[in-house]
């Protein structure tokens, strides 16, 4: 499909990858996206259009979803299946972190633009969507409280390996890769524990005796 023929929904994802490869030296700015319209063969005023009222926090958002999206196609949930849970998990923010390599300096202003006040609510519904996917990818079905938790729990290891990830210096990123794995390990533990702990099939601890004996202690 040619440029012209994109919608300015289908133009925005277009322009997203460029745009950040830009804001390395220009920062999430229109001369970023004027960069990124000439690079596209787009019109300039009608790429400003395509983002008008939306600024820097369009632009980021944009850049996130098509990640989602490629993520999506390279990372399937048949091809996720033959894996362990945990290295689902584990190749799929991987996998983000890989499609954002060599755009730290784009990545650290995003976030930076990202934790400001008025972009807080957005910013939060950004990361959901994105560890619903990778829950989606990863063959979560779960429809009760834990769907909500997983979701949490993952887009707070997400955020927190970036912020590492942006500053890590070491070769081949081996702390950010070390720092992921240590909060994987850590989610594993507390899902075991929690599943014995709310497993009402335990013959060996029972919440309501467990209750009552706090209501009622033993004499």
């Amino acid at each position: 499909m040619e440029v012209e023929d994109l919608t300015l929904d289908e133009l925005r994802l277009a322009l997203a990858p460029g745009i950040a490869e830009a804001a390395v030296f220009d920062g999430w700015s229109s001369e970023a996206l004027d960069m990124a319209a000439d690079q596209l063969g787009a019109d300039r005023d009608v790429a400003r259009l395509a983002f008008k009222d939306d600024g820097a926090m369009g632009m980021i958002c944009a850049w996130i979803e098509t990640i989602d999206r490629r993520m999506t196609l390279d990372l399937p949930a048949e091809k996720l299946a033959q894996m362990k849970i945990r290295e689902r998990i584990r190749s799929l923010v991987q996998y983000r972190l890989d499609a954002v390599s060599g755009l730290e300096e784009s990545l650290r202003r995003a976030l930076a633009i990202m934790a400001m006040p008025q972009n807080a609510a957005r910013a939060l519904k950004t990361g959901w969507n994105s560890a619903d996917a990778m829950w989606r990818l990863a063959g979560d079905t779960a429809t009760d409280y834990n769907h909500y938790t997983k979701r949490a729990i993952l887009a707070s290891i997400y955020g927190a390996t970036f912020a590492v990830f942006v500053d890590d210096e070491s070769e081949g990123k081996v702390e950010t890769r070390a720092f992921l794995d240590r909060r994987i390990d850590g989610v594993m533990k507390f899902e075991k524990a929690k599943a014995k702990w709310l497993n009402p099939e335990r013959e060996s601890f029972s919440v309501s005796r467990f209750l009552g004996r706090l209501r009622y202690p033993a004499r």
